[in-house]
């Protein structure tokens, strides 16, 4: 039997993809990849992962609102932001990618701005009962402590700390596990703790490669061994598990 992979979160529609966009995702299928989750991050990117959704029958959206937008984002802006998913909600498999980024935003109005965003987000995946893809950095804790009460959670390109993972697996909740964990100890940690029934494989597409350059959801295969290794459990069940996780979380 030859299982196959989801890459449950790329960015496709991204410029870096323009000059090959249809060998990349071709390269993906060939792959084994049959299934990619394309994240809108900005008004303009949620129009482009609508049209590569309806272009492609195996590539599925998530509209959202990066936090690195929210601190000088007018409440109009914000306003229409959510008008937009809500329009298209129909449309899509969650919301997100959405959250707070303390890494780059320090100052207290910042982040204080981030958590009002942020919270109307989490209202509306509230509302429409649908995934929330969160975008957590140095504030995982808190974006947990706002979201942990929606059904479906998923901590996407999960760095933070292990203390952090297991409330949010306790919380019934899923973290995902970036090609980041093929070089980086951190991740591999997490990798290791976080149980197989709560893990999720994504690239981040074009960020975060295994090799040299940008990176493709055809890279997501790179994780497996790695992830075999750490975990000591079979490469086919990795696949298995978290391809019946991304399918259950996001409704595939």
């Amino acid at each position: 039997m030859c299982l196959k992979v989801i890459d449950s979160h790329c960015h496709l529609d991204f410029p870096k993809f323009n000059k090959d966009r249809e060998a990349t995702i071709q390269r993906a299928l060939d792959a084994g990849v049959d299934q990619m989750i394309n994240s809108g991050v900005d008004p303009k990117t949620n129009i482009s992962t609508l049209e590569l959704a309806q272009k492609y029958d195996h590539i599925h959206a998530t509209l959202g609102f990066s936090p690195h937008l929210s601190p000088e984002a007018t409440d109009e802006q914000v306003k229409c932001m959510l008008s937009f998913i809500e329009d298209h909600v129909t449309d899509i498999v969650g919301i997100g990618e959405a959250g707070l980024d303390y890494h780059y935003f320090t100052s207290n109005a910042e982040r204080n701005r981030q958590i009002e965003v942020f919270k109307k987000i989490i209202e509306l995946a509230d509302r429409y009962n649908k995934p929330l893809v969160i975008h957590g950095r140095e504030a995982e804790d808190i974006a947990l402590g706002l979201s942990g009460q929606l059904d479906k959670v998923i901590f996407h390109c999960y760095g933070g700390s292990l203390e952090t993972m297991r409330n949010i697996v306790d919380a019934g909740h899923f973290i995902s596990v970036p090609t980041l964990v093929c070089f980086s100890e951190h991740h591999q940690e997490i990798a290791k703790e976080v149980p197989l029934e709560h893990m999720l494989l994504e690239t981040d597409s074009p960020y975060l490669s295994p090799r040299k350059g940008r990176n493709e959801p055809a890279f997501v295969l790179d994780s497996l061994p790695w992830i075999e290794k750490i975990k000591g459990i079979e490469k086919i069940d990795i696949m298995d598990t978290t391809r019946r996780n991304t399918i259950k979380v996001f409704g595939l």
